[in-house]
């Protein structure tokens, strides 16, 4: 009668092949693009904030003081450059959001030659998903979990099932991406509708809260794409089938 020692690893099942289309390639350059977009993108929100102030400023005389307080000359000027801090912040945002997809879509592909069952959602769902109403809000995180245990370095556990690495990067990332977008539609929506001075001043103030909030999004961004795309590389020059035992 044969014994194993209680000690001896559990082997990983064997893994199934990648779906048509899915092979390696290096992630690295859409993530340099992109990390240089989202940079691009928080010297937008730095000018919002700068512009922003000015419009507080007029705002706020114009509360204090009266009409007279203030020149239309500096009126005018004040809610041009704000205007067209609101025109770069949209390109930006446009222009990173293209290339995020790009990259998104590539450490797809990637991780499933890392782990072809290791997804919940299919391959579409790295692009698809961020334009469904409603489920945005947490089907494009679930595929981004899914590629985050693919690449990690994860060990196998009794059973042969893979235990992920510390998602903390990435929850912390989604949640105030998520955060910034929700504040920032509210933020926007109140001073579009705002007509008096002091609402307008308000609403002045939670878009510049907003902007600080999309700059915090945008590092942890760069934190992410920089973070998943070291992992996968890491992960390709060990093997696909490779993973560490408990």
């Amino acid at each position: 009668m044969s014994y194993t020692p209680p000690s001896m690893p559990v082997a990983p099942p064997p893994p199934s092949a990648p779906g048509p289309g899915a092979w390696l390639k290096s992630p690295v350059g859409l993530a340099n693009g992109t990390v240089a977009l989202l940079g691009v993108g928080i010297a937008t929100d730095l000018f919002s904030l700068w512009a922003g102030g000015g419009v507080f400023g007029v705002v706020s005389d114009l509360i204090d003081g009266g009409l007279g307080t203030v020149t239309e000359d500096r009126a005018d000027r004040a809610d041009s450059l704000y205007a067209a801090s609101g025109v770069f912040q949209v390109a930006a945002l446009v222009g990173t959001a293209v290339l995020f997809l790009c990259w998104f879509r590539r450490v797809r592909v990637n991780a499933e030659v890392f782990a072809p069952d290791g997804h919940s959602m299919s391959r579409g769902w790295a692009v698809g998903a961020w334009f469904v109403p409603v489920a945005n809000l947490w089907f494009p995180r679930r595929v981004a979990v899914d590629i985050w245990d693919a690449s990690s370095e994860g060990r196998w556990l009794p059973g042969g099932a893979p235990q992920a690495g510390r998602r903390t990067l990435l929850n912390a990332w989604w949640t105030l991406w998520i955060t910034s977008s929700v504040f920032g539609w509210i933020a926007s929506q109140q001073y579009r509708k705002a007509e008096e001075p002091e609402k307008i001043k308000n609403a002045v103030v939670s878009l510049m809260a907003s902007d600080l909030l999309s700059i915090a999004a945008a590092v942890l961004a760069i934190l992410f794409v920089r973070r998943l795309t070291a992992m996968q590389g890491a992960k390709a020059r060990s093997g696909p089938g490779s993973p560490t035992h408990a």
